[in-house]
Protein backbone atom coordinates (compact mmCIF):
# COMPACT_ATOMS: atom_id res chain seq x y z
CA UNK A 1 0.00 0.00 0.00
CA UNK A 2 1.06 3.55 -0.58
CA UNK A 3 0.18 6.61 1.45
CA UNK A 4 -2.31 8.58 -0.63
CA UNK A 5 -1.30 12.01 0.71
CA UNK A 6 -3.30 14.79 2.31
CA UNK A 7 -4.82 16.18 -0.88
CA UNK A 8 -6.18 12.79 -1.99
CA UNK A 9 -7.35 11.85 1.52
CA UNK A 10 -9.23 15.12 1.97
CA UNK A 11 -10.68 15.00 -1.53
CA UNK A 12 -12.16 11.53 -0.94
CA UNK A 13 -12.90 11.91 2.79
CA UNK A 14 -16.70 12.13 2.57
CA UNK A 15 -16.91 9.11 0.27
CA UNK A 16 -14.53 7.25 2.58
CA UNK A 17 -16.66 8.01 5.64
CA UNK A 18 -19.76 6.74 3.79
CA UNK A 19 -17.86 3.61 2.66
CA UNK A 20 -18.26 4.63 -0.99
CA UNK A 21 -14.66 4.14 -2.15
CA UNK A 22 -13.09 0.97 -3.49
CA UNK A 23 -11.24 -1.28 -1.04
CA UNK A 24 -7.81 -0.16 -2.29
CA UNK A 25 -8.64 3.53 -1.86
CA UNK A 26 -10.21 2.80 1.52
CA UNK A 27 -7.05 1.08 2.73
CA UNK A 28 -4.85 3.91 1.41
CA UNK A 29 -6.97 6.60 3.06
CA UNK A 30 -7.15 4.65 6.33
CA UNK A 31 -3.36 4.30 6.30
CA UNK A 32 -2.99 8.01 5.65
CA UNK A 33 -5.39 8.91 8.48
CA UNK A 34 -3.45 6.61 10.82
CA UNK A 35 -0.28 8.58 10.09
CA UNK A 36 -1.50 12.16 9.60
CA UNK A 37 -2.91 13.94 12.68
CA UNK A 38 -4.30 16.86 10.63
CA UNK A 39 -6.30 14.66 8.28
CA UNK A 40 -7.33 12.39 11.16
CA UNK A 41 -8.71 15.43 13.02
CA UNK A 42 -10.57 16.57 9.90
CA UNK A 43 -12.05 13.08 9.50
CA UNK A 44 -13.16 13.11 13.15
CA UNK A 45 -14.90 16.47 12.70
CA UNK A 46 -16.61 15.28 9.52
CA UNK A 47 -17.71 12.01 11.11
CA UNK A 48 -19.02 13.77 14.23
CA UNK A 49 -20.91 16.36 12.19
CA UNK A 50 -22.46 13.66 10.01
CA UNK A 51 -23.56 11.65 13.07
CA UNK A 52 -25.08 14.71 14.77
CA UNK A 53 -26.98 15.69 11.63
CA UNK A 54 -28.23 12.14 11.14
CA UNK A 55 -29.49 11.99 14.73
CA UNK A 56 -31.20 15.36 14.49
CA UNK A 57 -32.98 14.35 11.29
CA UNK A 58 -34.48 11.34 13.09
CA UNK A 59 -35.83 13.36 16.00
CA UNK A 60 -39.43 14.58 15.84
CA UNK A 61 -40.28 18.17 16.62
CA UNK A 62 -42.06 18.73 19.93
CA UNK A 63 -45.84 18.57 19.50
CA UNK A 64 -46.28 22.21 20.59
CA UNK A 65 -43.83 23.40 17.94
CA UNK A 66 -45.48 21.23 15.30
CA UNK A 67 -48.90 22.67 16.09
CA UNK A 68 -47.55 26.23 16.09
CA UNK A 69 -45.94 25.76 12.67
CA UNK A 70 -49.08 24.18 11.23
CA UNK A 71 -51.22 27.03 12.59
CA UNK A 72 -48.89 29.63 11.06
CA UNK A 73 -49.03 27.81 7.73
CA UNK A 74 -52.84 27.71 7.86
CA UNK A 75 -52.93 31.42 8.70
CA UNK A 76 -50.57 32.26 5.86
CA UNK A 77 -52.62 30.18 3.45
CA UNK A 78 -55.89 31.85 4.57
CA UNK A 79 -54.38 35.35 4.15
CA UNK A 80 -53.08 34.59 0.66
CA UNK A 81 -56.31 32.94 -0.52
Amino acid sequence: MTDCGCEKARKDLEEYLRHEVCKTAEADIREHLDNCPGCRDEALVSRTLTEVLARSCKEAAPEELRELVLAKLRDAHTVSA
